[in-house]
């Protein structure tokens, strides 16, 4: 199984941008889906997740400015991003908890994308 994330770039103080994360493999269903993002020098912190019912939360540091989805026919998730600050340039990660079926077993993984990286110019 694989997240491949898609999206990121140079973008200007209150623009927008879209991030994609898409998952691959032998997936039997994708449970929560989010979006964490790190800084240098910070700690990676939450962002937005999104169930597999499409029940949301936020950070509030981007309540009202962010919005995650996701497309479970595609098992995509997105997020978009509006009226960037500064503060909101980091690598972007995004994670999915993951249900794969091994006869005669169904376990549940937690999945990592590889980043990608949100620059906000001032």
């Amino acid at each position: 199984v694989q997240l491949q994330a898609s999206g990121g770039g140079l973008v200007q103080a209150g623009g927008s941008v879209r991030l994609s994360c898409a998952a691959s493999g032998s997936i039997f269903s994708i449970n929560a889906m989010g979006w964490y993002r790190q800084a240098p020098g910070k700690q990676r912190e939450l962002v937005a997740a999104i169930t597999s019912g499409g029940s949301t939360n936020y950070a509030d540091s981007v309540k009202g400015r962010f919005t995650i989805s996701r497309d479970n026919a595609k098992n995509t998730v997105y997020l978009q991003m509006n009226s960037l600050k500064p503060e909101d340039a980091a690598v972007y990660y995004c994670n999915a908890d993951i249900s794969i079926y091994s006869e005669p077993f169904l376990d549940e993984y937690d999945y990592w994308g590889q980043g990608t990286l949100v620059t906000v110019s001032s």
